[in-house]
């Protein structure tokens, strides 16, 4: 196998070439661990502590992107194995950033792109997945069309005049012209977007304005996130909120700074790959013991992935892999993020097969 590291940092990518001509399938695996100290009692946990914003936090994989690694790892091993028998090539992807790259430097999926890796490894089509504890062991959760949201940000500044809060009339108080921004930016998403096409959100996570009860301050910071599962409407929501703060800001005679950050784009798998593969799926999961099928359509999460990158410059599908054991309401699970985020390993086998066989299956079709 042909390996390439130090991509997008500590990115790595190996590239196995089948013995028979074809086109090349990505296996993608994300390999961040958090800031979150794990709580789970199992012998492996993570003692770990560093820094992290300037203070000491533990280090977990919270989110399971060590297992990811795993799963991806095994599939290489399996498909090395075959090698002979594939008609095609294996692209895999082990990418770092997924949560996010260090405050002021790139990384993750747009920065791999960025240096190229498509463009030297020409994927046809892109496959990943995300152990999630809302499903059980051996279920395969999938979606066709939009399945994870986009992720942005906004940061608003009203500027003001500071003087003393007996007497607002001698400067320029920015609090009530942001409290009334607040309000406008939520009337964007039920008033002025058409949601009957995907559904969006916006929220303010942070107001941040003044010192002290009887001084009017200079200006009022907030900050937010704004999530959605339509590009289209993506845009309309960043200028909405653009014009609604300068507006509102402008009538009360303050000036609102507004700065939209593009985080990761909607995931959106594919609808004709994700029924030409949909069977390969329903293959590899089977039915539980009751008869009921392992593999489930599952709602829309509004969360994000920067899977989605690689699913605009080729068609994706992306999965989620239950990892409750089987017996236990995945429910009531410590979700991701959680420390108390809980893997069962026997779902590892379900996902390093899922993994491989779409590889398999989708090069087989094309060969024939």
């Amino acid at each position: 196998m042909q390996v390439e590291t130090d991509i997008g940092h500590t990115g790595v990518v190996g590239f196995l070439k089948g013995a028979k001509p074809g086109p090349t399938v990505m296996l993608r695996a994300d390999m961040d661990a958090l800031p979150v100290t794990e709580k789970v009692d199992v012998p492996f946990k993570s003692t770990i502590v560093t820094k992290y914003m300037g203070e000491d936090v533990g280090v977990m994989h919270a989110c399971g992107h060590d297992t990811h690694v795993a799963m991806l790892m095994g599939t290489a091993e399996v498909l090395a194995a075959v090698k002979n028998q594939l008609h095609g090539n294996i692209m895999f992807v082990f990418q770092p950033a997924e949560e996010g790259a260090p405050e002021g430097e790139e990384g993750g999926a747009e920065l791999m792109l960025k240096q190229g890796i498509f463009k030297k490894y020409k994927p046809e089509v892109a496959f990943g997945l995300h152990i999630m504890s809302s499903l059980n062991s051996g279920q395969i959760g999938y979606r066709s069309g939009p399945i994870m949201a986009s992720a942005d940000t906004f940061d608003i500044t009203v500027n003001g005049k500071q003087t003393h809060g007996s007497a607002p009339w001698n400067g320029v108080d920015p609090i009530p012209a942001a409290a009334q921004i607040v309000t406008g930016v939520n009337h964007i998403v039920s008033r002025q977007i058409d949601i009957t096409k995907e559904p969006a959100i916006v929220s303010f996570g942070k107001i941040d304005g003044g010192v002290r009860d009887n001084i009017i301050p200079d200006s009022v910071n907030m900050i937010g996130t704004i999530r959605n599962f339509d590009m289209d409407n993506r845009e309309q929501i960043f200028d909405k909120i653009k014009t609604t703060a300068t507006h509102i800001a402008m009538a009360s005679g303050t000036k609102a700074d507004v700065k939209i950050n593009k985080g990761y784009p909607v995931t959106i798998n594919n609808p004709a790959l994700t029924a030409q593969m949909l069977p390969t799926l329903r293959d590899v999961a089977g039915k539980d013991v009751a008869g009921k099928d392992n593999v489930i359509e599952v709602p829309k999460l509004t969360a994000s992935e920067d899977f989605s990158f690689y699913a605009q410059e080729v068609p994706g599908l992306f999965i989620f892999l239950g990892a409750t054991p089987v017996g236990q309401d995945a429910s009531k699970a410590a979700y991701n993020h959680s420390p108390y985020f809980y893997v069962d390993e026997s779902s590892f086998k379900v996902g390093t097969k899922a993994l491989s066989q779409l590889a398999v299956d989708y090069l087989a079709m094309k060969s024939k």
